[in-house]
């Protein structure tokens, strides 16, 4: 089955980004040598998806991709706690899980999951 490989955050102020993920996730958020492109390590190896952090080059150029969270709710707070939005607040997905839609301190989509077969 496919999988997310890469993902891209488009952001009006680089640092302002980088420090919501930072703080929020815990991912290390590295400048690349002689780019204006910063490399975010998830610390998930081999095994996980990483991603970039670059200028946001088009006013509407979007990102949405699902990080997989250990509490949605818990995420949720640190979201508004950090400067960002919860759009659409916790919500089940029947036997699978449970997903909240967020905006970040650049107004970029994202969605967190939390996996629970118990979800209704």
């Amino acid at each position: 089955m496919p999988t997310i490989c890469h993902f891209e955050v488009p952001a009006d102020d680089i640092q302002r980004a980088k420090k919501f993920y930072e703080q929020l996730f815990g991912w290390k958020i590295e400048l690349f040598p002689q780019m204006e492109y910063y490399g975010i390590d998830t610390g998930a190896g081999d095994k996980g998806v990483c991603g970039g952090l670059m200028k946001r080059q088009q006013p509407q150029q979007p990102i949405l991709n699902y990080i997989d969270c250990e509490c949605v709710e818990t995420y949720s707070q640190k979201v508004k706690d950090l400067g960002g939005q919860v759009v659409m607040g916790k919500t089940a997905v029947p036997g699978m899980g449970w997903f909240a839609i967020c905006l970040d301190s650049e107004n970029n989509a994202f969605g967190l999951w939390e996996s629970d077969a118990k979800a209704k």
